[in-house]
């Protein structure tokens, strides 16, 4: 049974399970089963897609984000590539059984993975014409004479210019789409897996033009309708792949995490300095990066990078090359910063709720250099600002570019399989299961390692296509070797 999954990044639980007009995603929603989806924490593009198909968490993947500390040095941050991943993906189960997989945009696909199959990089392709960006070779031939140029994103999305955003991002998705096609209608292929990026790019750049709860939204702007725009584009995209699909496909449409509204952001190394926690030489005249900051480490115990989320890391003794935390007093000193940080005020002396998590308690496995603490400001309504310079630790401007949203911990997922046993509103599916729950409804043994459960576990299958069930096949053999005197 074949495997298609169409990656919508970003999607919202709220839009587009609630969207009437979305005609193709409701068909799928009356075939099977849907619902909100927990995410991974951090719950962020770069490691969740690969948490999806390995079923393993960040932890465990060794990935805590795009740029991840390679060391204890304080100035070594490397950007995830396809080689970071070394645990199996779904595609490399399948592969032991002679399956040939397409995977198009699963970042982080860069250099392009070496599958059974096709692989055509994610977004963190540096560049389509002069790099190469698909496994084998090949293609990348194929795919400029069909759509020119291949863009993998789209370059400067934190703009301004939001006409010119609006317009890059569907001419982006036309040619992703188009290939996603092409691939599907003349490539073998047992397993299918797209990532549309245009739809977090979208979000990114108009959701406070379109969440009427967002701080900056104005009624009747004239970006208001780009987001539900998108989203109908997105349904005609997925129903034109629905028509080269036969009914025997195992068909999922699913996000690596959700969107919601960004009330601001908080200036957090900014605060540590006023906390004392971390000392520079010289405070900056100008907003500074951490990486340019004067920082005296021999007095400095904490700092942390920006981002969607917090990373804070600690300066350890014997750990960090100038360390002053004793090790002997780590576990007080990680119990001390998590409530400082959960006291943390919004902007009106409210409470912020943020949530500060310790990676030893939140995954299986912590391997290669993890935060000390992993922050989400305000249940993520808030981001981490990382630079330095601010007037006040609560800020409105995004200090990488504009941004209307912040990722959420919800995404969503449909599932619509004809021996798929579940049917309607589906709640408690993770971001984890998806692995387990696809090989379990094609009939691949679930792999040990897999920390998710398959949603349809212990669940007698649907006949389909004139096939026999688990037990009406036990029950030939049970009466076969009966027959032989052998039971």
């Amino acid at each position: 049974m074949k495997i298609c999954v169409l990656g919508l990044d970003c999607a919202a639980p709220d839009v587009i399970l609630q969207d009437e007009r979305l005609v193709n995603i409701r068909r799928l929603m009356d075939l099977g089963v849907y619902g909100r989806l927990e995410s991974v924490v951090p719950p962020i593009t770069v490691p969740a897609w690969m948490c999806m198909t390995t079923s393993q968490d960040p932890g465990s993947l060794g990935v805590y984000g795009f740029r991840n500390r390679t060391d204890h040095s304080y100035d070594k941050l490397g950007f995830a590539t396809s080689g970071s991943i070394k645990a199996p993906a779904i595609w490399d189960q399948l592969a032991r059984e002679g399956k040939k997989s397409i995977i198009i945009g699963v970042p982080p696909n860069y250099p392009p993975r070496r599958i059974n199959g096709i692989s055509v990089g994610c977004f963190l392709t540096p560049d389509t014409v002069k790099n190469d960006f698909t496994y084998p070779p090949n293609i990348k031939a194929k795919i400029t004479e069909l759509v020119g140029e291949y863009p993998v994103d789209v370059k400067n999305f934190r703009t301004d210019r939001k006409d010119w955003l609006k317009d890059e991002i569907f001419e982006m998705s036309r040619k992703q789409w188009e290939v996603v096609r092409w691939l599907l209608k003349e490539q073998e292929w047992d397993y299918f897996h797209f990532v549309d990026i245009g739809l977090d790019r979208m979000h990114h750049g108009f959701w406070n033009f379109f969440d009427p709860q967002h701080v900056q939204f104005e009624p009747g702007n004239p970006f208001q309708n780009a987001i539900p725009e998108y989203y109908l584009w997105l349904d005609s995209q997925i129903g034109s792949v629905l028509e080269l699909l036969n009914d025997e496909t195992i068909v999922l449409v699913v996000s690596d995490h959700g969107a919601q509204r960004l009330d601001g952001g908080i200036a957090i190394n900014e605060w540590l300095i006023r906390e004392g926690l971390l000392v520079v030489n010289e405070y900056p005249k100008t907003l500074t990066p951490l990486d340019k900051l004067n920082v005296n480490w021999t007095k400095t115990k904490v700092w942390s990078e920006g981002g969607y989320y917090a990373r804070v890391f600690f300066n350890v003794q014997g750990r960090e090359p100038q360390g002053v935390i004793p090790q002997s007093e780590y576990e007080s000193f990680q119990d001390e910063m998590k409530a400082r940080i959960e006291s943390l005020p919004d902007d009106k002396g409210r409470p912020l709720r943020s949530l500060v998590f310790k990676p030893k308690e939140l995954y299986r496995h912590v391997r290669n250099v993890a935060p000390d603490l992993v922050v989400h400001f305000g249940e993520l309504y808030w981001r981490s600002i990382g630079t330095v310079g601010h007037p006040n630790i609560h800020v409105q401007e995004n200090d990488t570019g504009p941004d209307g949203c912040n990722h959420a911990q919800y995404g969503m997922f449909i599932l619509a399989a004809p021996n798929c046993p579940l049917n309607g509103e589906y709640q408690g599916a993770r971001l984890l299961d998806i692995a387990p729950t696809l090989l379990d409804l094609a009939g691949q043994e679930i792999p040990e390692t897999m920390q998710g459960r398959s949603l349809v576990a212990g669940m007698e299958k649907k006949i389909s296509g004139g096939g026999s069930s688990a037990d009406e096949d036990e029950r030939t053999i049970h009466d076969r070797l009966a027959g032989l005197g052998y039971v």
